[in-house]
């Protein structure tokens, strides 16, 4: 089975009291681990709050991680002598292998995952927001070497302010809108449209390159970063920040007006305001205002709870976040904040 990343789930020091953790009205007493469950959707069968989940988590000192969760564990709902609902994994011994001399087993089998790997995989590496700083020192095509102006998949072409060595890989972008705060108007960044991948063939200036993945039509002007390392799906440890966060939707990622679960969203939140990867945040539904029809004056309509995303990749003033369930469209200008 192809290795993928796991998950560990830990609750967090000084997190602020909470309400008690709601169970789901129909939730089962158990539960058997499949393939190609997620933890976010287990945990959904069990509580209203999927994303509290660490604090029903009871650790068996028999595994080697009890943090992690693979197919064929057993989950139990149980209540301790307060009445406090605590969920345990029994693990098959025909899943496990003894390590020796050590007492503890391991599974043969890959732990489950928060969200499903291939959602957000091909977003980690590629520039999906860009400074004016690292705009203006990124290299940039200016022409096929048989002076084409539009390329594909095979293309070579000329590139200026290429830094590297042959075999060395570039994202190819192109800049797109400018992520503006709904409220405040500041700048936060520009949109990289990922158009591609290319090759260094010969170092110089200008530098010669091969396409070799395109997705969009590549043209002179169009800007190039080196392409960093793969590494491996970040651990998601999903929770809710620390403090009172609340920020917006600035786009939907592939340019459409709405969307729902499993897609991916840009917002206005960064490093700058304590966010991380692996936060879950609340989406609202932004109503706007209405005129009463009795006083017939203007006045402002609650936000109501659309789904709930996770963050999985931080810049300082720009994230993304994967929506993990939505019951109704969300849209550009909703709200987000700390559950």
């Amino acid at each position: 089975m192809r290795i993928i990343s796991l998950i560990i789930l830990t609750l967090l020091v000084g997190t602020p009291a909470l309400a008690a953790v709601e169970l789901q009205p129909n939730h089962p007493e158990r539960y058997t681990v499949v393939p190609g469950d997620t933890l976010w959707g287990i945990a959904g069968k069990f509580l209203k709050d999927p994303w509290r989940w660490p604090e029903l988590w009871k650790r068996n000192d028999q595994i080697k991680n009890p943090h992690l969760i693979y197919p064929g564990d057993v989950m139990v709902l149980t209540f301790n002598a307060k009445g406090e609902a605590e969920l345990h994994a029994l693990r098959s011994k025909r899943l496990t292998v003894k390590l020796s001399p050590a007492i503890f087993t391991e599974p043969i089998q890959e732990a489950i995952t928060t969200i499903p790997p291939k959602a957000i995989q091909p977003f980690l590496s590629q520039p999906l927001v860009v400074d004016d700083k690292t705009l203006s020192e990124a290299g940039y095509v200016t022409v096929g070497v048989e002076d084409e102006i539009i390329l594909g998949k095979y293309s070579n072409f000329y590139a200026r302010g290429i830094k590297g060595k042959p075999g060395d890989l570039f994202n190819i972008f192109r800049p797109g809108n400018k992520f503006k705060h709904p409220e405040t108007g500041e700048l936060l960044g520009l949109e990289a449209i990922y158009l591609g991948e290319a090759r260094l063939l010969v170092a110089g200036d200008p530098a010669k390159l091969e396409v070799t993945q395109s997705r969009k039509e590549i043209m002179p002007t169009d800007r190039m970063l080196p392409t960093p390392e793969e590494s491996p799906l970040p651990r998601y440890h999903p929770r809710s920040p620390e403090s009172d966060i609340r920020g917006y939707i600035l786009s939907v990622l592939g340019g459409v007006s709405e969307t729902g679960s499993t897609s991916i969203v840009a917002i206005s939140l960064g490093k700058r305001d304590g966010l991380k990867q692996g936060h879950v945040l609340n989406i609202l539904r932004h109503a706007g205002t209405h005129k009463d029809p009795v006083t017939k004056k203007t006045y402002s309509l609650p936000d109501e709870i659309t789904g709930q995303l996770l963050v999985f990749r931080i810049f300082e003033r720009v994230s993304y976040g994967f929506i993990l369930e939505a019951i109704r469209p969300v849209k550009p200008m909703d709200t987000v904040r700390t559950p």
